[in-house]
């Protein structure tokens, strides 16, 4: 028997943004999503639109378990996580071990399939999609919390957009030209409603 799954299915217990007054609630179980459904988008358009050599299906899946360690750990907030070189590095130890804690719940023959999407190589294609995916993920939530009326997300959200423009590609480059400005958008705008 493993308790794999069961603790996967605790992400929705597991709230983001702990020091910032939110409007709307956020768990990991629901930014994992939308961070799988955009780094399926960016796959899309990397292979898509600019020919490159992509796997959208697999940089889901990665996605989808990229936060899964704070089953363990909790959410870390982004101040104190990277305040300095030595939490971040101590961090991404801690990060790692949780990781390796979930893995090994899993049964051997399913083990490496597993593996191969929690513990990929950081500077790898893959990798940094899947972050510039978690990036738009956090911009998309500042975008939702400043349309409530929250003034408490404007400095975070252009200090998000400014870490995503500054990751320099054009499959980000491409998803904010043609999909961020539908996020300011109300019902009625997005055309469902007849």
């Amino acid at each position: 028997m493993s308790n794999f799954f069961a603790l996967i299915s605790r992400m929705r217990y597991i709230e983001r943004w702990g020091l910032m007054r939110s409007s709307i609630t956020e768990n990991i179980q629901e930014h994992s999503h939308m961070v799988a459904v955009i780094a399926h988008a960016l796959g899309a358009i990397s292979r898509d639109v600019f020919g490159k050599d992509c796997d959208p299906c697999r940089l889901a899946a990665i996605a989808l378990y990229h936060d899964a360690s704070e089953i363990i750990t909790g959410d870390l907030p982004t101040p104190v996580k990277y305040n300095s070189a030595e939490i971040e590095d101590a961090y991404k130890k801690i990060e790692e071990n949780a990781e390796n804690t979930l893995l090994d719940m899993l049964p051997q023959a399913l083990k490496n399939s597993f593996t191969e999407l929690f513990c990929i190589d950081e500077g790898s294609y893959d990798a940094i999609l899947c972050k510039a995916a978690d990036r738009l993920s956090a911009y998309i939530k500042c975008i939702e919390e400043r349309k409530t009326g929250n003034m408490e997300f404007l400095s975070a959200e252009r200090q998000t957009l400014d870490r995503v423009l500054s990751m320099n590609l054009p499959e980000v480059d491409y998803f904010i030209k043609n999909f961020i400005p539908a996020f300011e958008k109300n019902l009625d705008e997005l055309g469902i409603m007849r």
